[in-house]
């Protein structure tokens, strides 16, 4: 593998000029920058990104931070993170947090010591401790499908609350009254609680029904445990006619269990999700669920974090992003 020493040999210039041509080549003479682009091309010199960092001071890497890799949703989002990034020449560093405090302390800790230009925060809520660590890392920082009232951090996601508000919208425009809810956990304060908040505020404002407890399980956003909660909320509420759940694989686990118990859908009960990611097209009958542009929120976050490396001023603090429903097999009209 060719050095940055041979490519100066080769070119006839010192080893700062071919330093000065990778990284501020308007600093150089174009017949001396022609000549170790040349030398370049011909030995197949391919430059050490840590090495060159010390020189520009910047890594071209950023570092994405997410509770569950696994995640159906995740994956896309990261998607259109990686593809704006590759068009800008930054590489992405995936660090999976299962969710852990701890484990994301860590990871912060592996990428500050690995000198990232920036990094994206995934899903969770910001506590103290994580903007604490943030602030050592003196590196731009931005939220994508999260966000904080508390510290000013750029943000990028929808208003879950309104999704959700007009997830029941949609389902008593379709005729439904009697509609339930598989929620996610409400100590979950950035996807849970605001999804939880905005169904109550449809039942409330648009069914007139102020107590909905009767009318909600908890679950996590796993296909499993939206199985165990449509269990519990069929044998309390044998009469729903439909059913919102706060993530698409809660809404699969949900029809999962009515099918093993006889119950068509939508026939029998209107089943709609949340995300849209591609599960929602595999399972049978199609999911109708409230869709989030997630490959859009992955490659603004990094426009977030583009402009904000290049100290462009930004034109909000907090982008929401549209949703949108996708109508497919799982809702029946009852008009």
């Amino acid at each position: 593998m060719a050095t940055i020493r041979e490519v100066a040999r080769a070119s006839g210039v010192s080893i700062s000029t071919v330093s000065r041509v990778m990284n501020a080549p308007e600093s150089v003479s174009p017949e001396k920058r022609m000549r170790v682009e040349r030398a370049i091309k011909e030995l197949g010199y391919t430059p050490n990104a840590l090495a060159r960092g010390l020189i520009s001071k910047q890594t071209d890497t950023v570092g994405v931070l997410m509770p569950d890799i696994s995640n159906p949703y995740a994956a896309e989002v990261v998607k259109g993170m990686e593809d704006a990034g590759h068009a800008l020449g930054i590489h992405v560093i995936l660090c999976n947090t299962d969710s852990s405090a701890e484990r994301t302390l860590r990871n912060l800790s592996v990428l500050r010591q690995k000198q990232v230009d920036g990094i994206i925060f995934m899903s969770k809520a910001i506590t103290e401790e994580f903007y604490q660590a943030f602030q050592t890392m003196n590196v731009p920082i931005v939220l994508v499908a999260t966000e904080s009232l508390v510290y000013d951090i750029p943000s990028v996601k929808i208003d879950d609350e309104q999704a959700s508000y007009d997830a029941v919208q949609y389902l008593a425009r379709k005729g439904h009254v009697n509609i339930g809810m598989i929620s996610g956990p409400i100590g979950d304060t950035i996807a849970g609680l605001p999804r939880y908040k905005g169904f109550r505020r449809a039942c409330r404002e648009i069914l007139g029904i102020e107590d909905t407890a009767s009318r909600v399980e908890f679950a996590t956003f796993h296909f499993h445990s939206g199985y165990e909660a449509m269990s519990r909320l069929y044998e309390k509420q044998p009469r729903l006619t439909a059913v919102f759940c706060a993530s698409d694989e809660i809404a699969l686990g949900a029809m999962s269990l009515l099918h093993d118990l006889g119950i068509a859908v939508p026939d029998d009960i209107s089943i709609v999700g949340f995300d849209n990611t591609k599960i929602a097209r595999m399972s049978i009958p199609k999911l109708t669920t409230v869709a989030q542009p997630m490959y859009e929120m992955g490659k603004a976050g990094m426009e977030v974090l583009r402009r904000l490396r290049e100290e462009e001023p930004l034109d909000q603090l907090r982008i929401y992003m549209k949703h949108v429903i996708v109508e497919r097999e799982s809702v029946k009209s009852l008009m």
